[in-house]
């Protein structure tokens, strides 16, 4: 018998994801806690519960794409919460970014109801999402994973499996410290170019001429060249993130002195009002 599938989390992510799953055929129902959100899911078919538990009775396995621990708690263990209606037969994903040490402390909560979980946050943002090219970055056991195949070869053109979960999600912070290192050295090769003189056109001109050509730079080069960021990754998750790194650093005994330096230049492009631009719109503050 097919699965029916909840998912919750209307946001930049969420939406995208969920209306592909609805597009290949998967019955779905969605919950977002500005319910306005859900109303393009709905129009594509999706049934809207009122509450996380509501979503939980009607599902079998449910998705969790949420911004991070406070709002994966509130949906699971708050006041009607998913987790008041799970069993055994039932998968928790959660898809969110948050840190190693939190993930093993929801596998925990989650398996003590006699539910699965896998976490499997994800590498790419708001096109990728909509165009179902995410790479998905799974953690659990190899037997639910390939359960859940069917759902991410939807949303993702590959699914690595990490390791055990809470791999994912640290292969998820283990990416966002590369991506956001990444950007805040191009963004400063462009302010150090026109301290000397440069232009931004002829610097990425010659970005975009060798080697350094990546994925990443081509997806921001034109709000590098006009200088308008709109949101693909806000600035304020990229913080966020970076956090998470610099505390699941020190929790591990891992050195990283990459990471305290370009959270400390995201934490400023937030403070400076930068917080639901693009994270590319860390080029600003130099």
């Amino acid at each position: 018998m097919a699965k029916t599938l909840g998912f919750v989390g209307m946001g930049i992510m969420g939406l995208p994801m969920s209306l592909n799953l609805l597009r290949a055929g998967f019955q779905i129902t969605v919950f977002n806690r500005t319910a306005e959100r859900c109303q393009d899911a709905a129009e594509a078919g999706a049934t809207v519960a009122p509450t996380p538990r509501a979503l939980a009775e009607a599902s079998d396995i449910i998705f969790l794409m949420l911004t991070g621990p406070e709002a994966v708690d509130m949906v699971v263990f708050g006041p009607d919460g998913a987790a008041q209606a799970l069993t055994p037969s039932m998968t928790v994903v959660n898809m969110s970014t948050v840190s190693p040490g939190y993930t093993r402390k929801l596998a925990s909560r989650i398996e003590a109801t006699g539910a699965r979980f896998v976490d499997a946050p994800v590498s790419g943002s708001k096109k990728p999402a909509e165009d179902g090219t995410l790479v998905i970055l799974a953690g659990g056991e190899e037997t639910d994973i390939a359960e859940l195949q069917p759902m991410f070869d939807v949303m993702g053109k590959r699914t690595v499996h990490c390791g055990p979960a809470s791999h994912g999600a640290a292969m998820k912070m283990s990416i966002n410290l590369l991506l956001g290192t990444m950007m805040a050295g191009l963004a400063e090769m462009l302010h150090f170019g026109g301290k000397n003189g440069l232009d931004v056109d002829t610097m990425l001109d010659v970005v975009m001429s060798g080697p350094l050509a990546n994925g990443l730079f081509q997806l921001k080069e034109p709000m590098l060249r006009t200088n308008e960021f709109p949101t693909q990754f806000p600035a304020k998750h990229m913080a966020k993130d970076l956090k998470f790194v610099v505390d699941t650093a020190y929790e591990s005994g891992a050195s990283a002195p990459c990471a305290h330096q370009v959270l400390q230049l995201f934490s400023k492009a937030v403070a400076q009002g930068l917080s639901e631009e693009d994270f590319a719109a860390v080029a600003k503050i130099f």
